[in-house]
């Protein structure tokens, strides 16, 4: 699938010549990449389903830097795309197919300013990769509240230009509850940052809550100072057998109320632990197989093993557990949820949505988005985040093209949200009106005509 079109804000049939000249004058010749071979990775997104062409690919290393690219390209009608580490799911940082777009990449913007032990909080470039962050953190003894299976690629600023949340929602809350502060640069040149992290801070708006969830299309973000957690003194794993997605719902229902400690909760299927442990030569944990699993994790100050026994073992919906007694066996069980999405991948090309229902309506959501993709010949694997209903919906076999609209409505029918995670993008734009009003829609495009009154930033993603 080609990235649509941008906007006739910002289509060009021609970029002047003098603009990589002047890209090349803001951040060095070594730093701006034309060379087709080498944009390849830059133009395609992680599945493979969107791909487009760019005139060049910019890497600045400050947000100065920034906004003497912003305002080049503005000068000369070029559209610009931000893209951190590429892991969306949704086209929404990959360029149109005109090849006229300059993608703006941060990954050079890869600063880690110390730890603020005092304010459990750090200072981060845009660029830096979760996994980095994670490890700055825990030489202090703090940790990044979010984590992603993407974690390795994924990058800070694209985190929080998608508003991710990952499998510790449940606890700690998505990037927008743990962004204490924002650097960024504007469609029209400025640097706004304010970084200082203060918990009590009534100044007017809050631009790092604007800029979250906003998916390039008002700023480009080069710095955020994010809130860290300690680790935990004690963290227990356990895989728990369930008959299905509704004895999975009932049972963490009972746990978020007994365990205080409940940091994640996921759920993978049957079909799916066996496509893993196919894929990957990993071994079953349990005897016989079960339809579903509750993967669960506990944490605290003490050790949480008999809570979560306690908890757990007198159920007569846990049909078995296996629990991990050491880091490498936690290790163990999350690998058979992490690497369902580069499983699925091995099979094709999946159509992807991320979205999220009641917890409650949850499995009936799954039942019925199942039924409606076998209708029209595809099969589906899913899994998720089962403590903040994020459902990760992948179909395969069939490209039949009613077949966004026809899950993403039965999406709003249940009162859920088309974008848990990644956001909205260039794929699910044409539905954005079944999770947002027309007020709301056009309350977006007048903050749009503000921070980027040239509509040079990732046009065609988010906005119908």
């Amino acid at each position: 699938m080609a990235a649509s079109r941008c906007g006739s804000s910002c289509t060009r049939d021609r970029v002047p010549s003098g603009l990589i000249a002047a890209l090349r004058a803001c951040v060095g010749a070594e730093h701006v990449v034309t060379d087709a071979d080498v944009k390849a990775s830059y133009e395609q997104d992680w599945t493979g389903a969107f791909r487009g062409r760019a005139l060049a690919v910019v890497r600045p290393a400050s947000a100065s830097e920034v906004a003497e690219v912003i305002d080049a390209c503005r000068a000369a009608g070029a559209a610009v795309v931000p893209q951190g580490g590429n892991t969306g799911l949704v086209g929404g940082s990959v360029p149109d197919a005109t090849g006229t777009a300059v993608i703006v990449s941060a990954r050079r913007l890869v600063t880690m300013g110390a730890v603020d032990r005092a304010a459990g909080q750090a200072t981060l470039g845009a660029g830096v990769i979760l996994e980095a962050a994670q490890a700055h953190a825990r030489a202090s003894g703090f940790e990044v509240p979010v984590d992603l299976a993407a974690r390795g690629s994924a990058t800070v600023g694209g985190m929080v230009a998608t508003n991710a949340g990952g499998m510790r929602v449940l606890r700690h809350g998505t990037m927008r509850r743990n962004l204490t502060g924002i650097e960024a640069v504007t469609g029209d040149g400025r640097v706004v940052s304010h970084l200082e992290g203060l918990d009590k801070d009534n100044t007017g708006y809050d631009l790092g809550a604007l800029l979250c969830g906003s998916e390039g299309t008002l700023a480009v973000i080069t710095a955020v100072r994010l809130r860290l957690v300690p680790v935990p003194a004690h963290r227990v794993t356990a895989l728990l057998a369930m008959d299905g997605l509704d004895a999975a719902v009932a049972c963490l229902s009972d746990l978020r109320a007994s365990l205080d400690g409940l940091d994640a909760a996921e759920y993978v299927m049957r079909p799916g632990l066996e496509l893993v442990m196919e894929r990957f030569g990993l071994a079953d944990p349990f005897r016989r197989a079960y339809p579903a699993y509750l993967l669960v994790d506990v944490s605290g100050a003490r050790d949480p093993t008999d809570a979560l026994a306690a908890a757990t073992g007198g159920r007569a919906d846990v049909l078995d557990a296996a629990l991990a007694a050491s880091s490498a066996q936690r290790d163990d069980l999350w690998r058979l949820r992490d690497l369902h999405t580069e499983a699925v991948a091995a099979l094709g090309v999946p159509r992807k949505f991320d979205v999220t229902v009641p917890v409650a309506r949850l499995a009936a959501f799954a039942a019925a988005a199942t039924e409606l993709v076998r209708a029209h010949g595809g099969t589906v694997h899913h899994w998720g985040h089962l403590g903040d209903g994020n459902v990760h919906l992948n179909v395969l076999g069939t490209t039949a093209p009613e077949i966004d609209g026809e899950v993403l409505s039965l999406v709003a029918r249940m009162g859920g949200s088309i974008s848990a995670e990644h956001g909205i993008g260039r794929l699910k734009r044409p539905w954005l009106h079944l999770s947002r009003s027309d007020a709301e829609i056009s309350v977006f495009r007048a903050l749009k005509a503000a921070l980027d009154p040239a509509g040079i930033l990732n046009p065609g993603v988010l906005l119908p």
